[in-house]
């Protein structure tokens, strides 16, 4: 299917996913997002404009289609011209990086909590001991006692 000869009604009809898919298949090569994007405008004759505010979306778009993958050069191309391995998982590698540092952080927080509830020199001690120094004091009184003082 030829995109330049296709009417803009046509293309209107078209996603941006289904017009990146033709554009790929006609170019043989692969392109990056914003030359996508730009043809996209260019043959939907929409404003210049509307680059900027959405091309942000259009990536995500392709991203998540499983028709398209990212190349390594930042590019993107039709995934059935391409073995699994050269797939790349720009997302996930940021993800398990985020993944990694939350972990590390985590695990920061939880060393300094146990480093507070461990400290010898905690203030707090006193609270835990178990000794009766407290209770040597105090005197057990029956029902019967207790009415008798009221």
């Amino acid at each position: 299917m030829k995109l330049n000869k296709m009417k803009k009604e046509e293309l209107e009809l078209l996603s941006n996913k289904d017009i990146t898919f033709y554009l790929l298949e006609e170019s043989k090569k692969s392109i990056n997002t914003a030359d996508l994007f730009k043809k996209i405008i260019e043959l939907l004759e929409l404003p210049k404009s509307s680059f900027d505010a959405k091309i942000g979306d259009y990536y995500t778009s392709l991203a998540t289609d499983k028709r398209f993958i990212l190349l390594e050069d930042g590019t993107w191309d039709l995934r059935s011209r391409h073995t699994s391995d050269k797939v790349v998982k720009v997302a996930d590698n940021e993800d398990d990086e985020d993944e990694d540092e939350e972990e590390e952080k985590e695990e920061e927080i939880m060393d300094d909590i146990e480093e507070d509830n461990y400290d010898d020199d905690n203030d707090d001690d006193d609270v835990y001991d178990d000794s009766d120094d407290d209770l040597k004091d105090l005197v057990i009184i029956d029902e019967d006692e207790l009415e008798l003082e009221e």
